[in-house]
């Protein structure tokens, strides 16, 4: 694995998500992998889940992580090229990828899309400057259409579970797919489509679901992510013998950036979750309480975004061992 930004760099999806997972039992069998190694993490927008389980899976592999808020702890970025820089930009990119480059073994960067140009947005620019200059792998920790690490917790946290007694199976033999569900959700202001965009490309990659994506009129998400997955505006109907529910909000993507529907009858509650398989119910946090998901489901018993957050570390854990193992 030269570089991790999506589905597309996993040679084998399997075998990472055991990889994650033995991780999880055992933090710290590869204590070694990373002695005397860095690993420099750039922030273009705020986290909290991915940095810390990004730091954590670090210090677990034995490398040292450096965190950099770009613009606050260090200078404002220019990623155009031939830009004249006359402007609020300080450095070029052209020069401090090259200078990280020194300093760092693997080089992560969470970038965050502006919600006004498609174009701009999807062409991944600024992430892709840094794989044109940094010299070092680029780990992903949010880009501006896709948010791979989210995924690959995503699909450890099925994966887990699905395994475990904790979920009852579908008809005779134990051996159906899993129905998962995607369902848009109300917010109080236009997200982006990445972790959307991410999850729908992972599950169809993946391959062993039933993968239903649900949304209002005019949501449409981008086709060469949503490839496979059954769609339908029809959320009940969606819902029906579900076994996992990802909640998550996007604006729109044809209209780019727009909130049409806030509908509030979209949020997901008990009596909605009744038509399910006892679906287990993820977010990928953080959440607006009795907006996108109501109380009653968060602190109920199908709730797993704790889960989930945690599993945050081994999916990083799991990457970041790839990438070393390939330098």
């Amino acid at each position: 694995m030269k570089n991790f930004l999506s589905v597309n760099e996993v040679e084998n999806l399997a075998h990472l998500i055991t990889n994650a997972l033995a991780y999880k039992a055992n933090p710290f069998k590869d204590a070694h992998l990373g002695d005397r190694k860095r690993l420099g993490m750039l922030f273009l927008n705020p986290s909290m889940r991915t940095r810390m389980s990004t730091q954590i899976a670090a210090k677990n592999l034995g490398m040292d992580a450096i965190v950099l808020n770009v613009g606050q702890d260090g200078w404002m970025l220019e990623f155009e090229d031939e830009a004249i820089m006359s402007g609020s930009t300080v450095e070029h990119v052209k020069e401090a990828a090259p200078v990280l480059g020194k300093y760092f073994d693997i080089l992560g960067v969470r970038t965050f899309p502006s919600l006004q140009n498609k174009s701009d947005d999807y062409s991944e620019l600024y992430i892709n400057q840094f794989i044109k200059y940094a010299g070092v792998p680029v780990l992903s920790l949010e880009s501006a259409t896709l948010h791979p690490l989210q995924s690959l917790t995503d699909l450890i946290t099925i994966q887990e579970t699905w395994n475990s007694s904790a979920l009852p199976r579908r008809g005779a033999g134990g051996e159906v797919k899993p129905k998962i569900v995607l369902t848009w959700a109300p917010h109080v202001k236009a997200l982006p489509q990445c972790v959307a965009n991410s999850f729908a490309q992972w599950i169809t990659a993946w391959g062993e679901a039933d993968f239903v994506i649900t949304h209002p009129e005019d949501y449409e998400l981008d086709e060469r992510f949503t490839r496979g997955a059954t769609i339908t505006h029809n959320q009940d109907e969606a819902l029906k013998d579900a076994d996992f529910v990802y909640i998550k909000n996007w604006s729109t993507y044809k209209d780019y950036g727009k909130i049409y529907c806030n509908d509030p009858e979209w949020m997901l509650t008990n009596e909605k979750l009744a038509a399910t398989n006892n679906a287990r119910v993820m977010h990928c946090l953080p959440v607006r309480r009795n907006v996108e998901l109501s109380d009653e489901i968060l602190d109920g018993p199908n709730s797993i975004v704790t889960q989930q957050a945690g599993n945050r570390v081994w999916a990083a854990q799991a990457v970041l061992a790839e990438l070393l193992k390939s330098r």
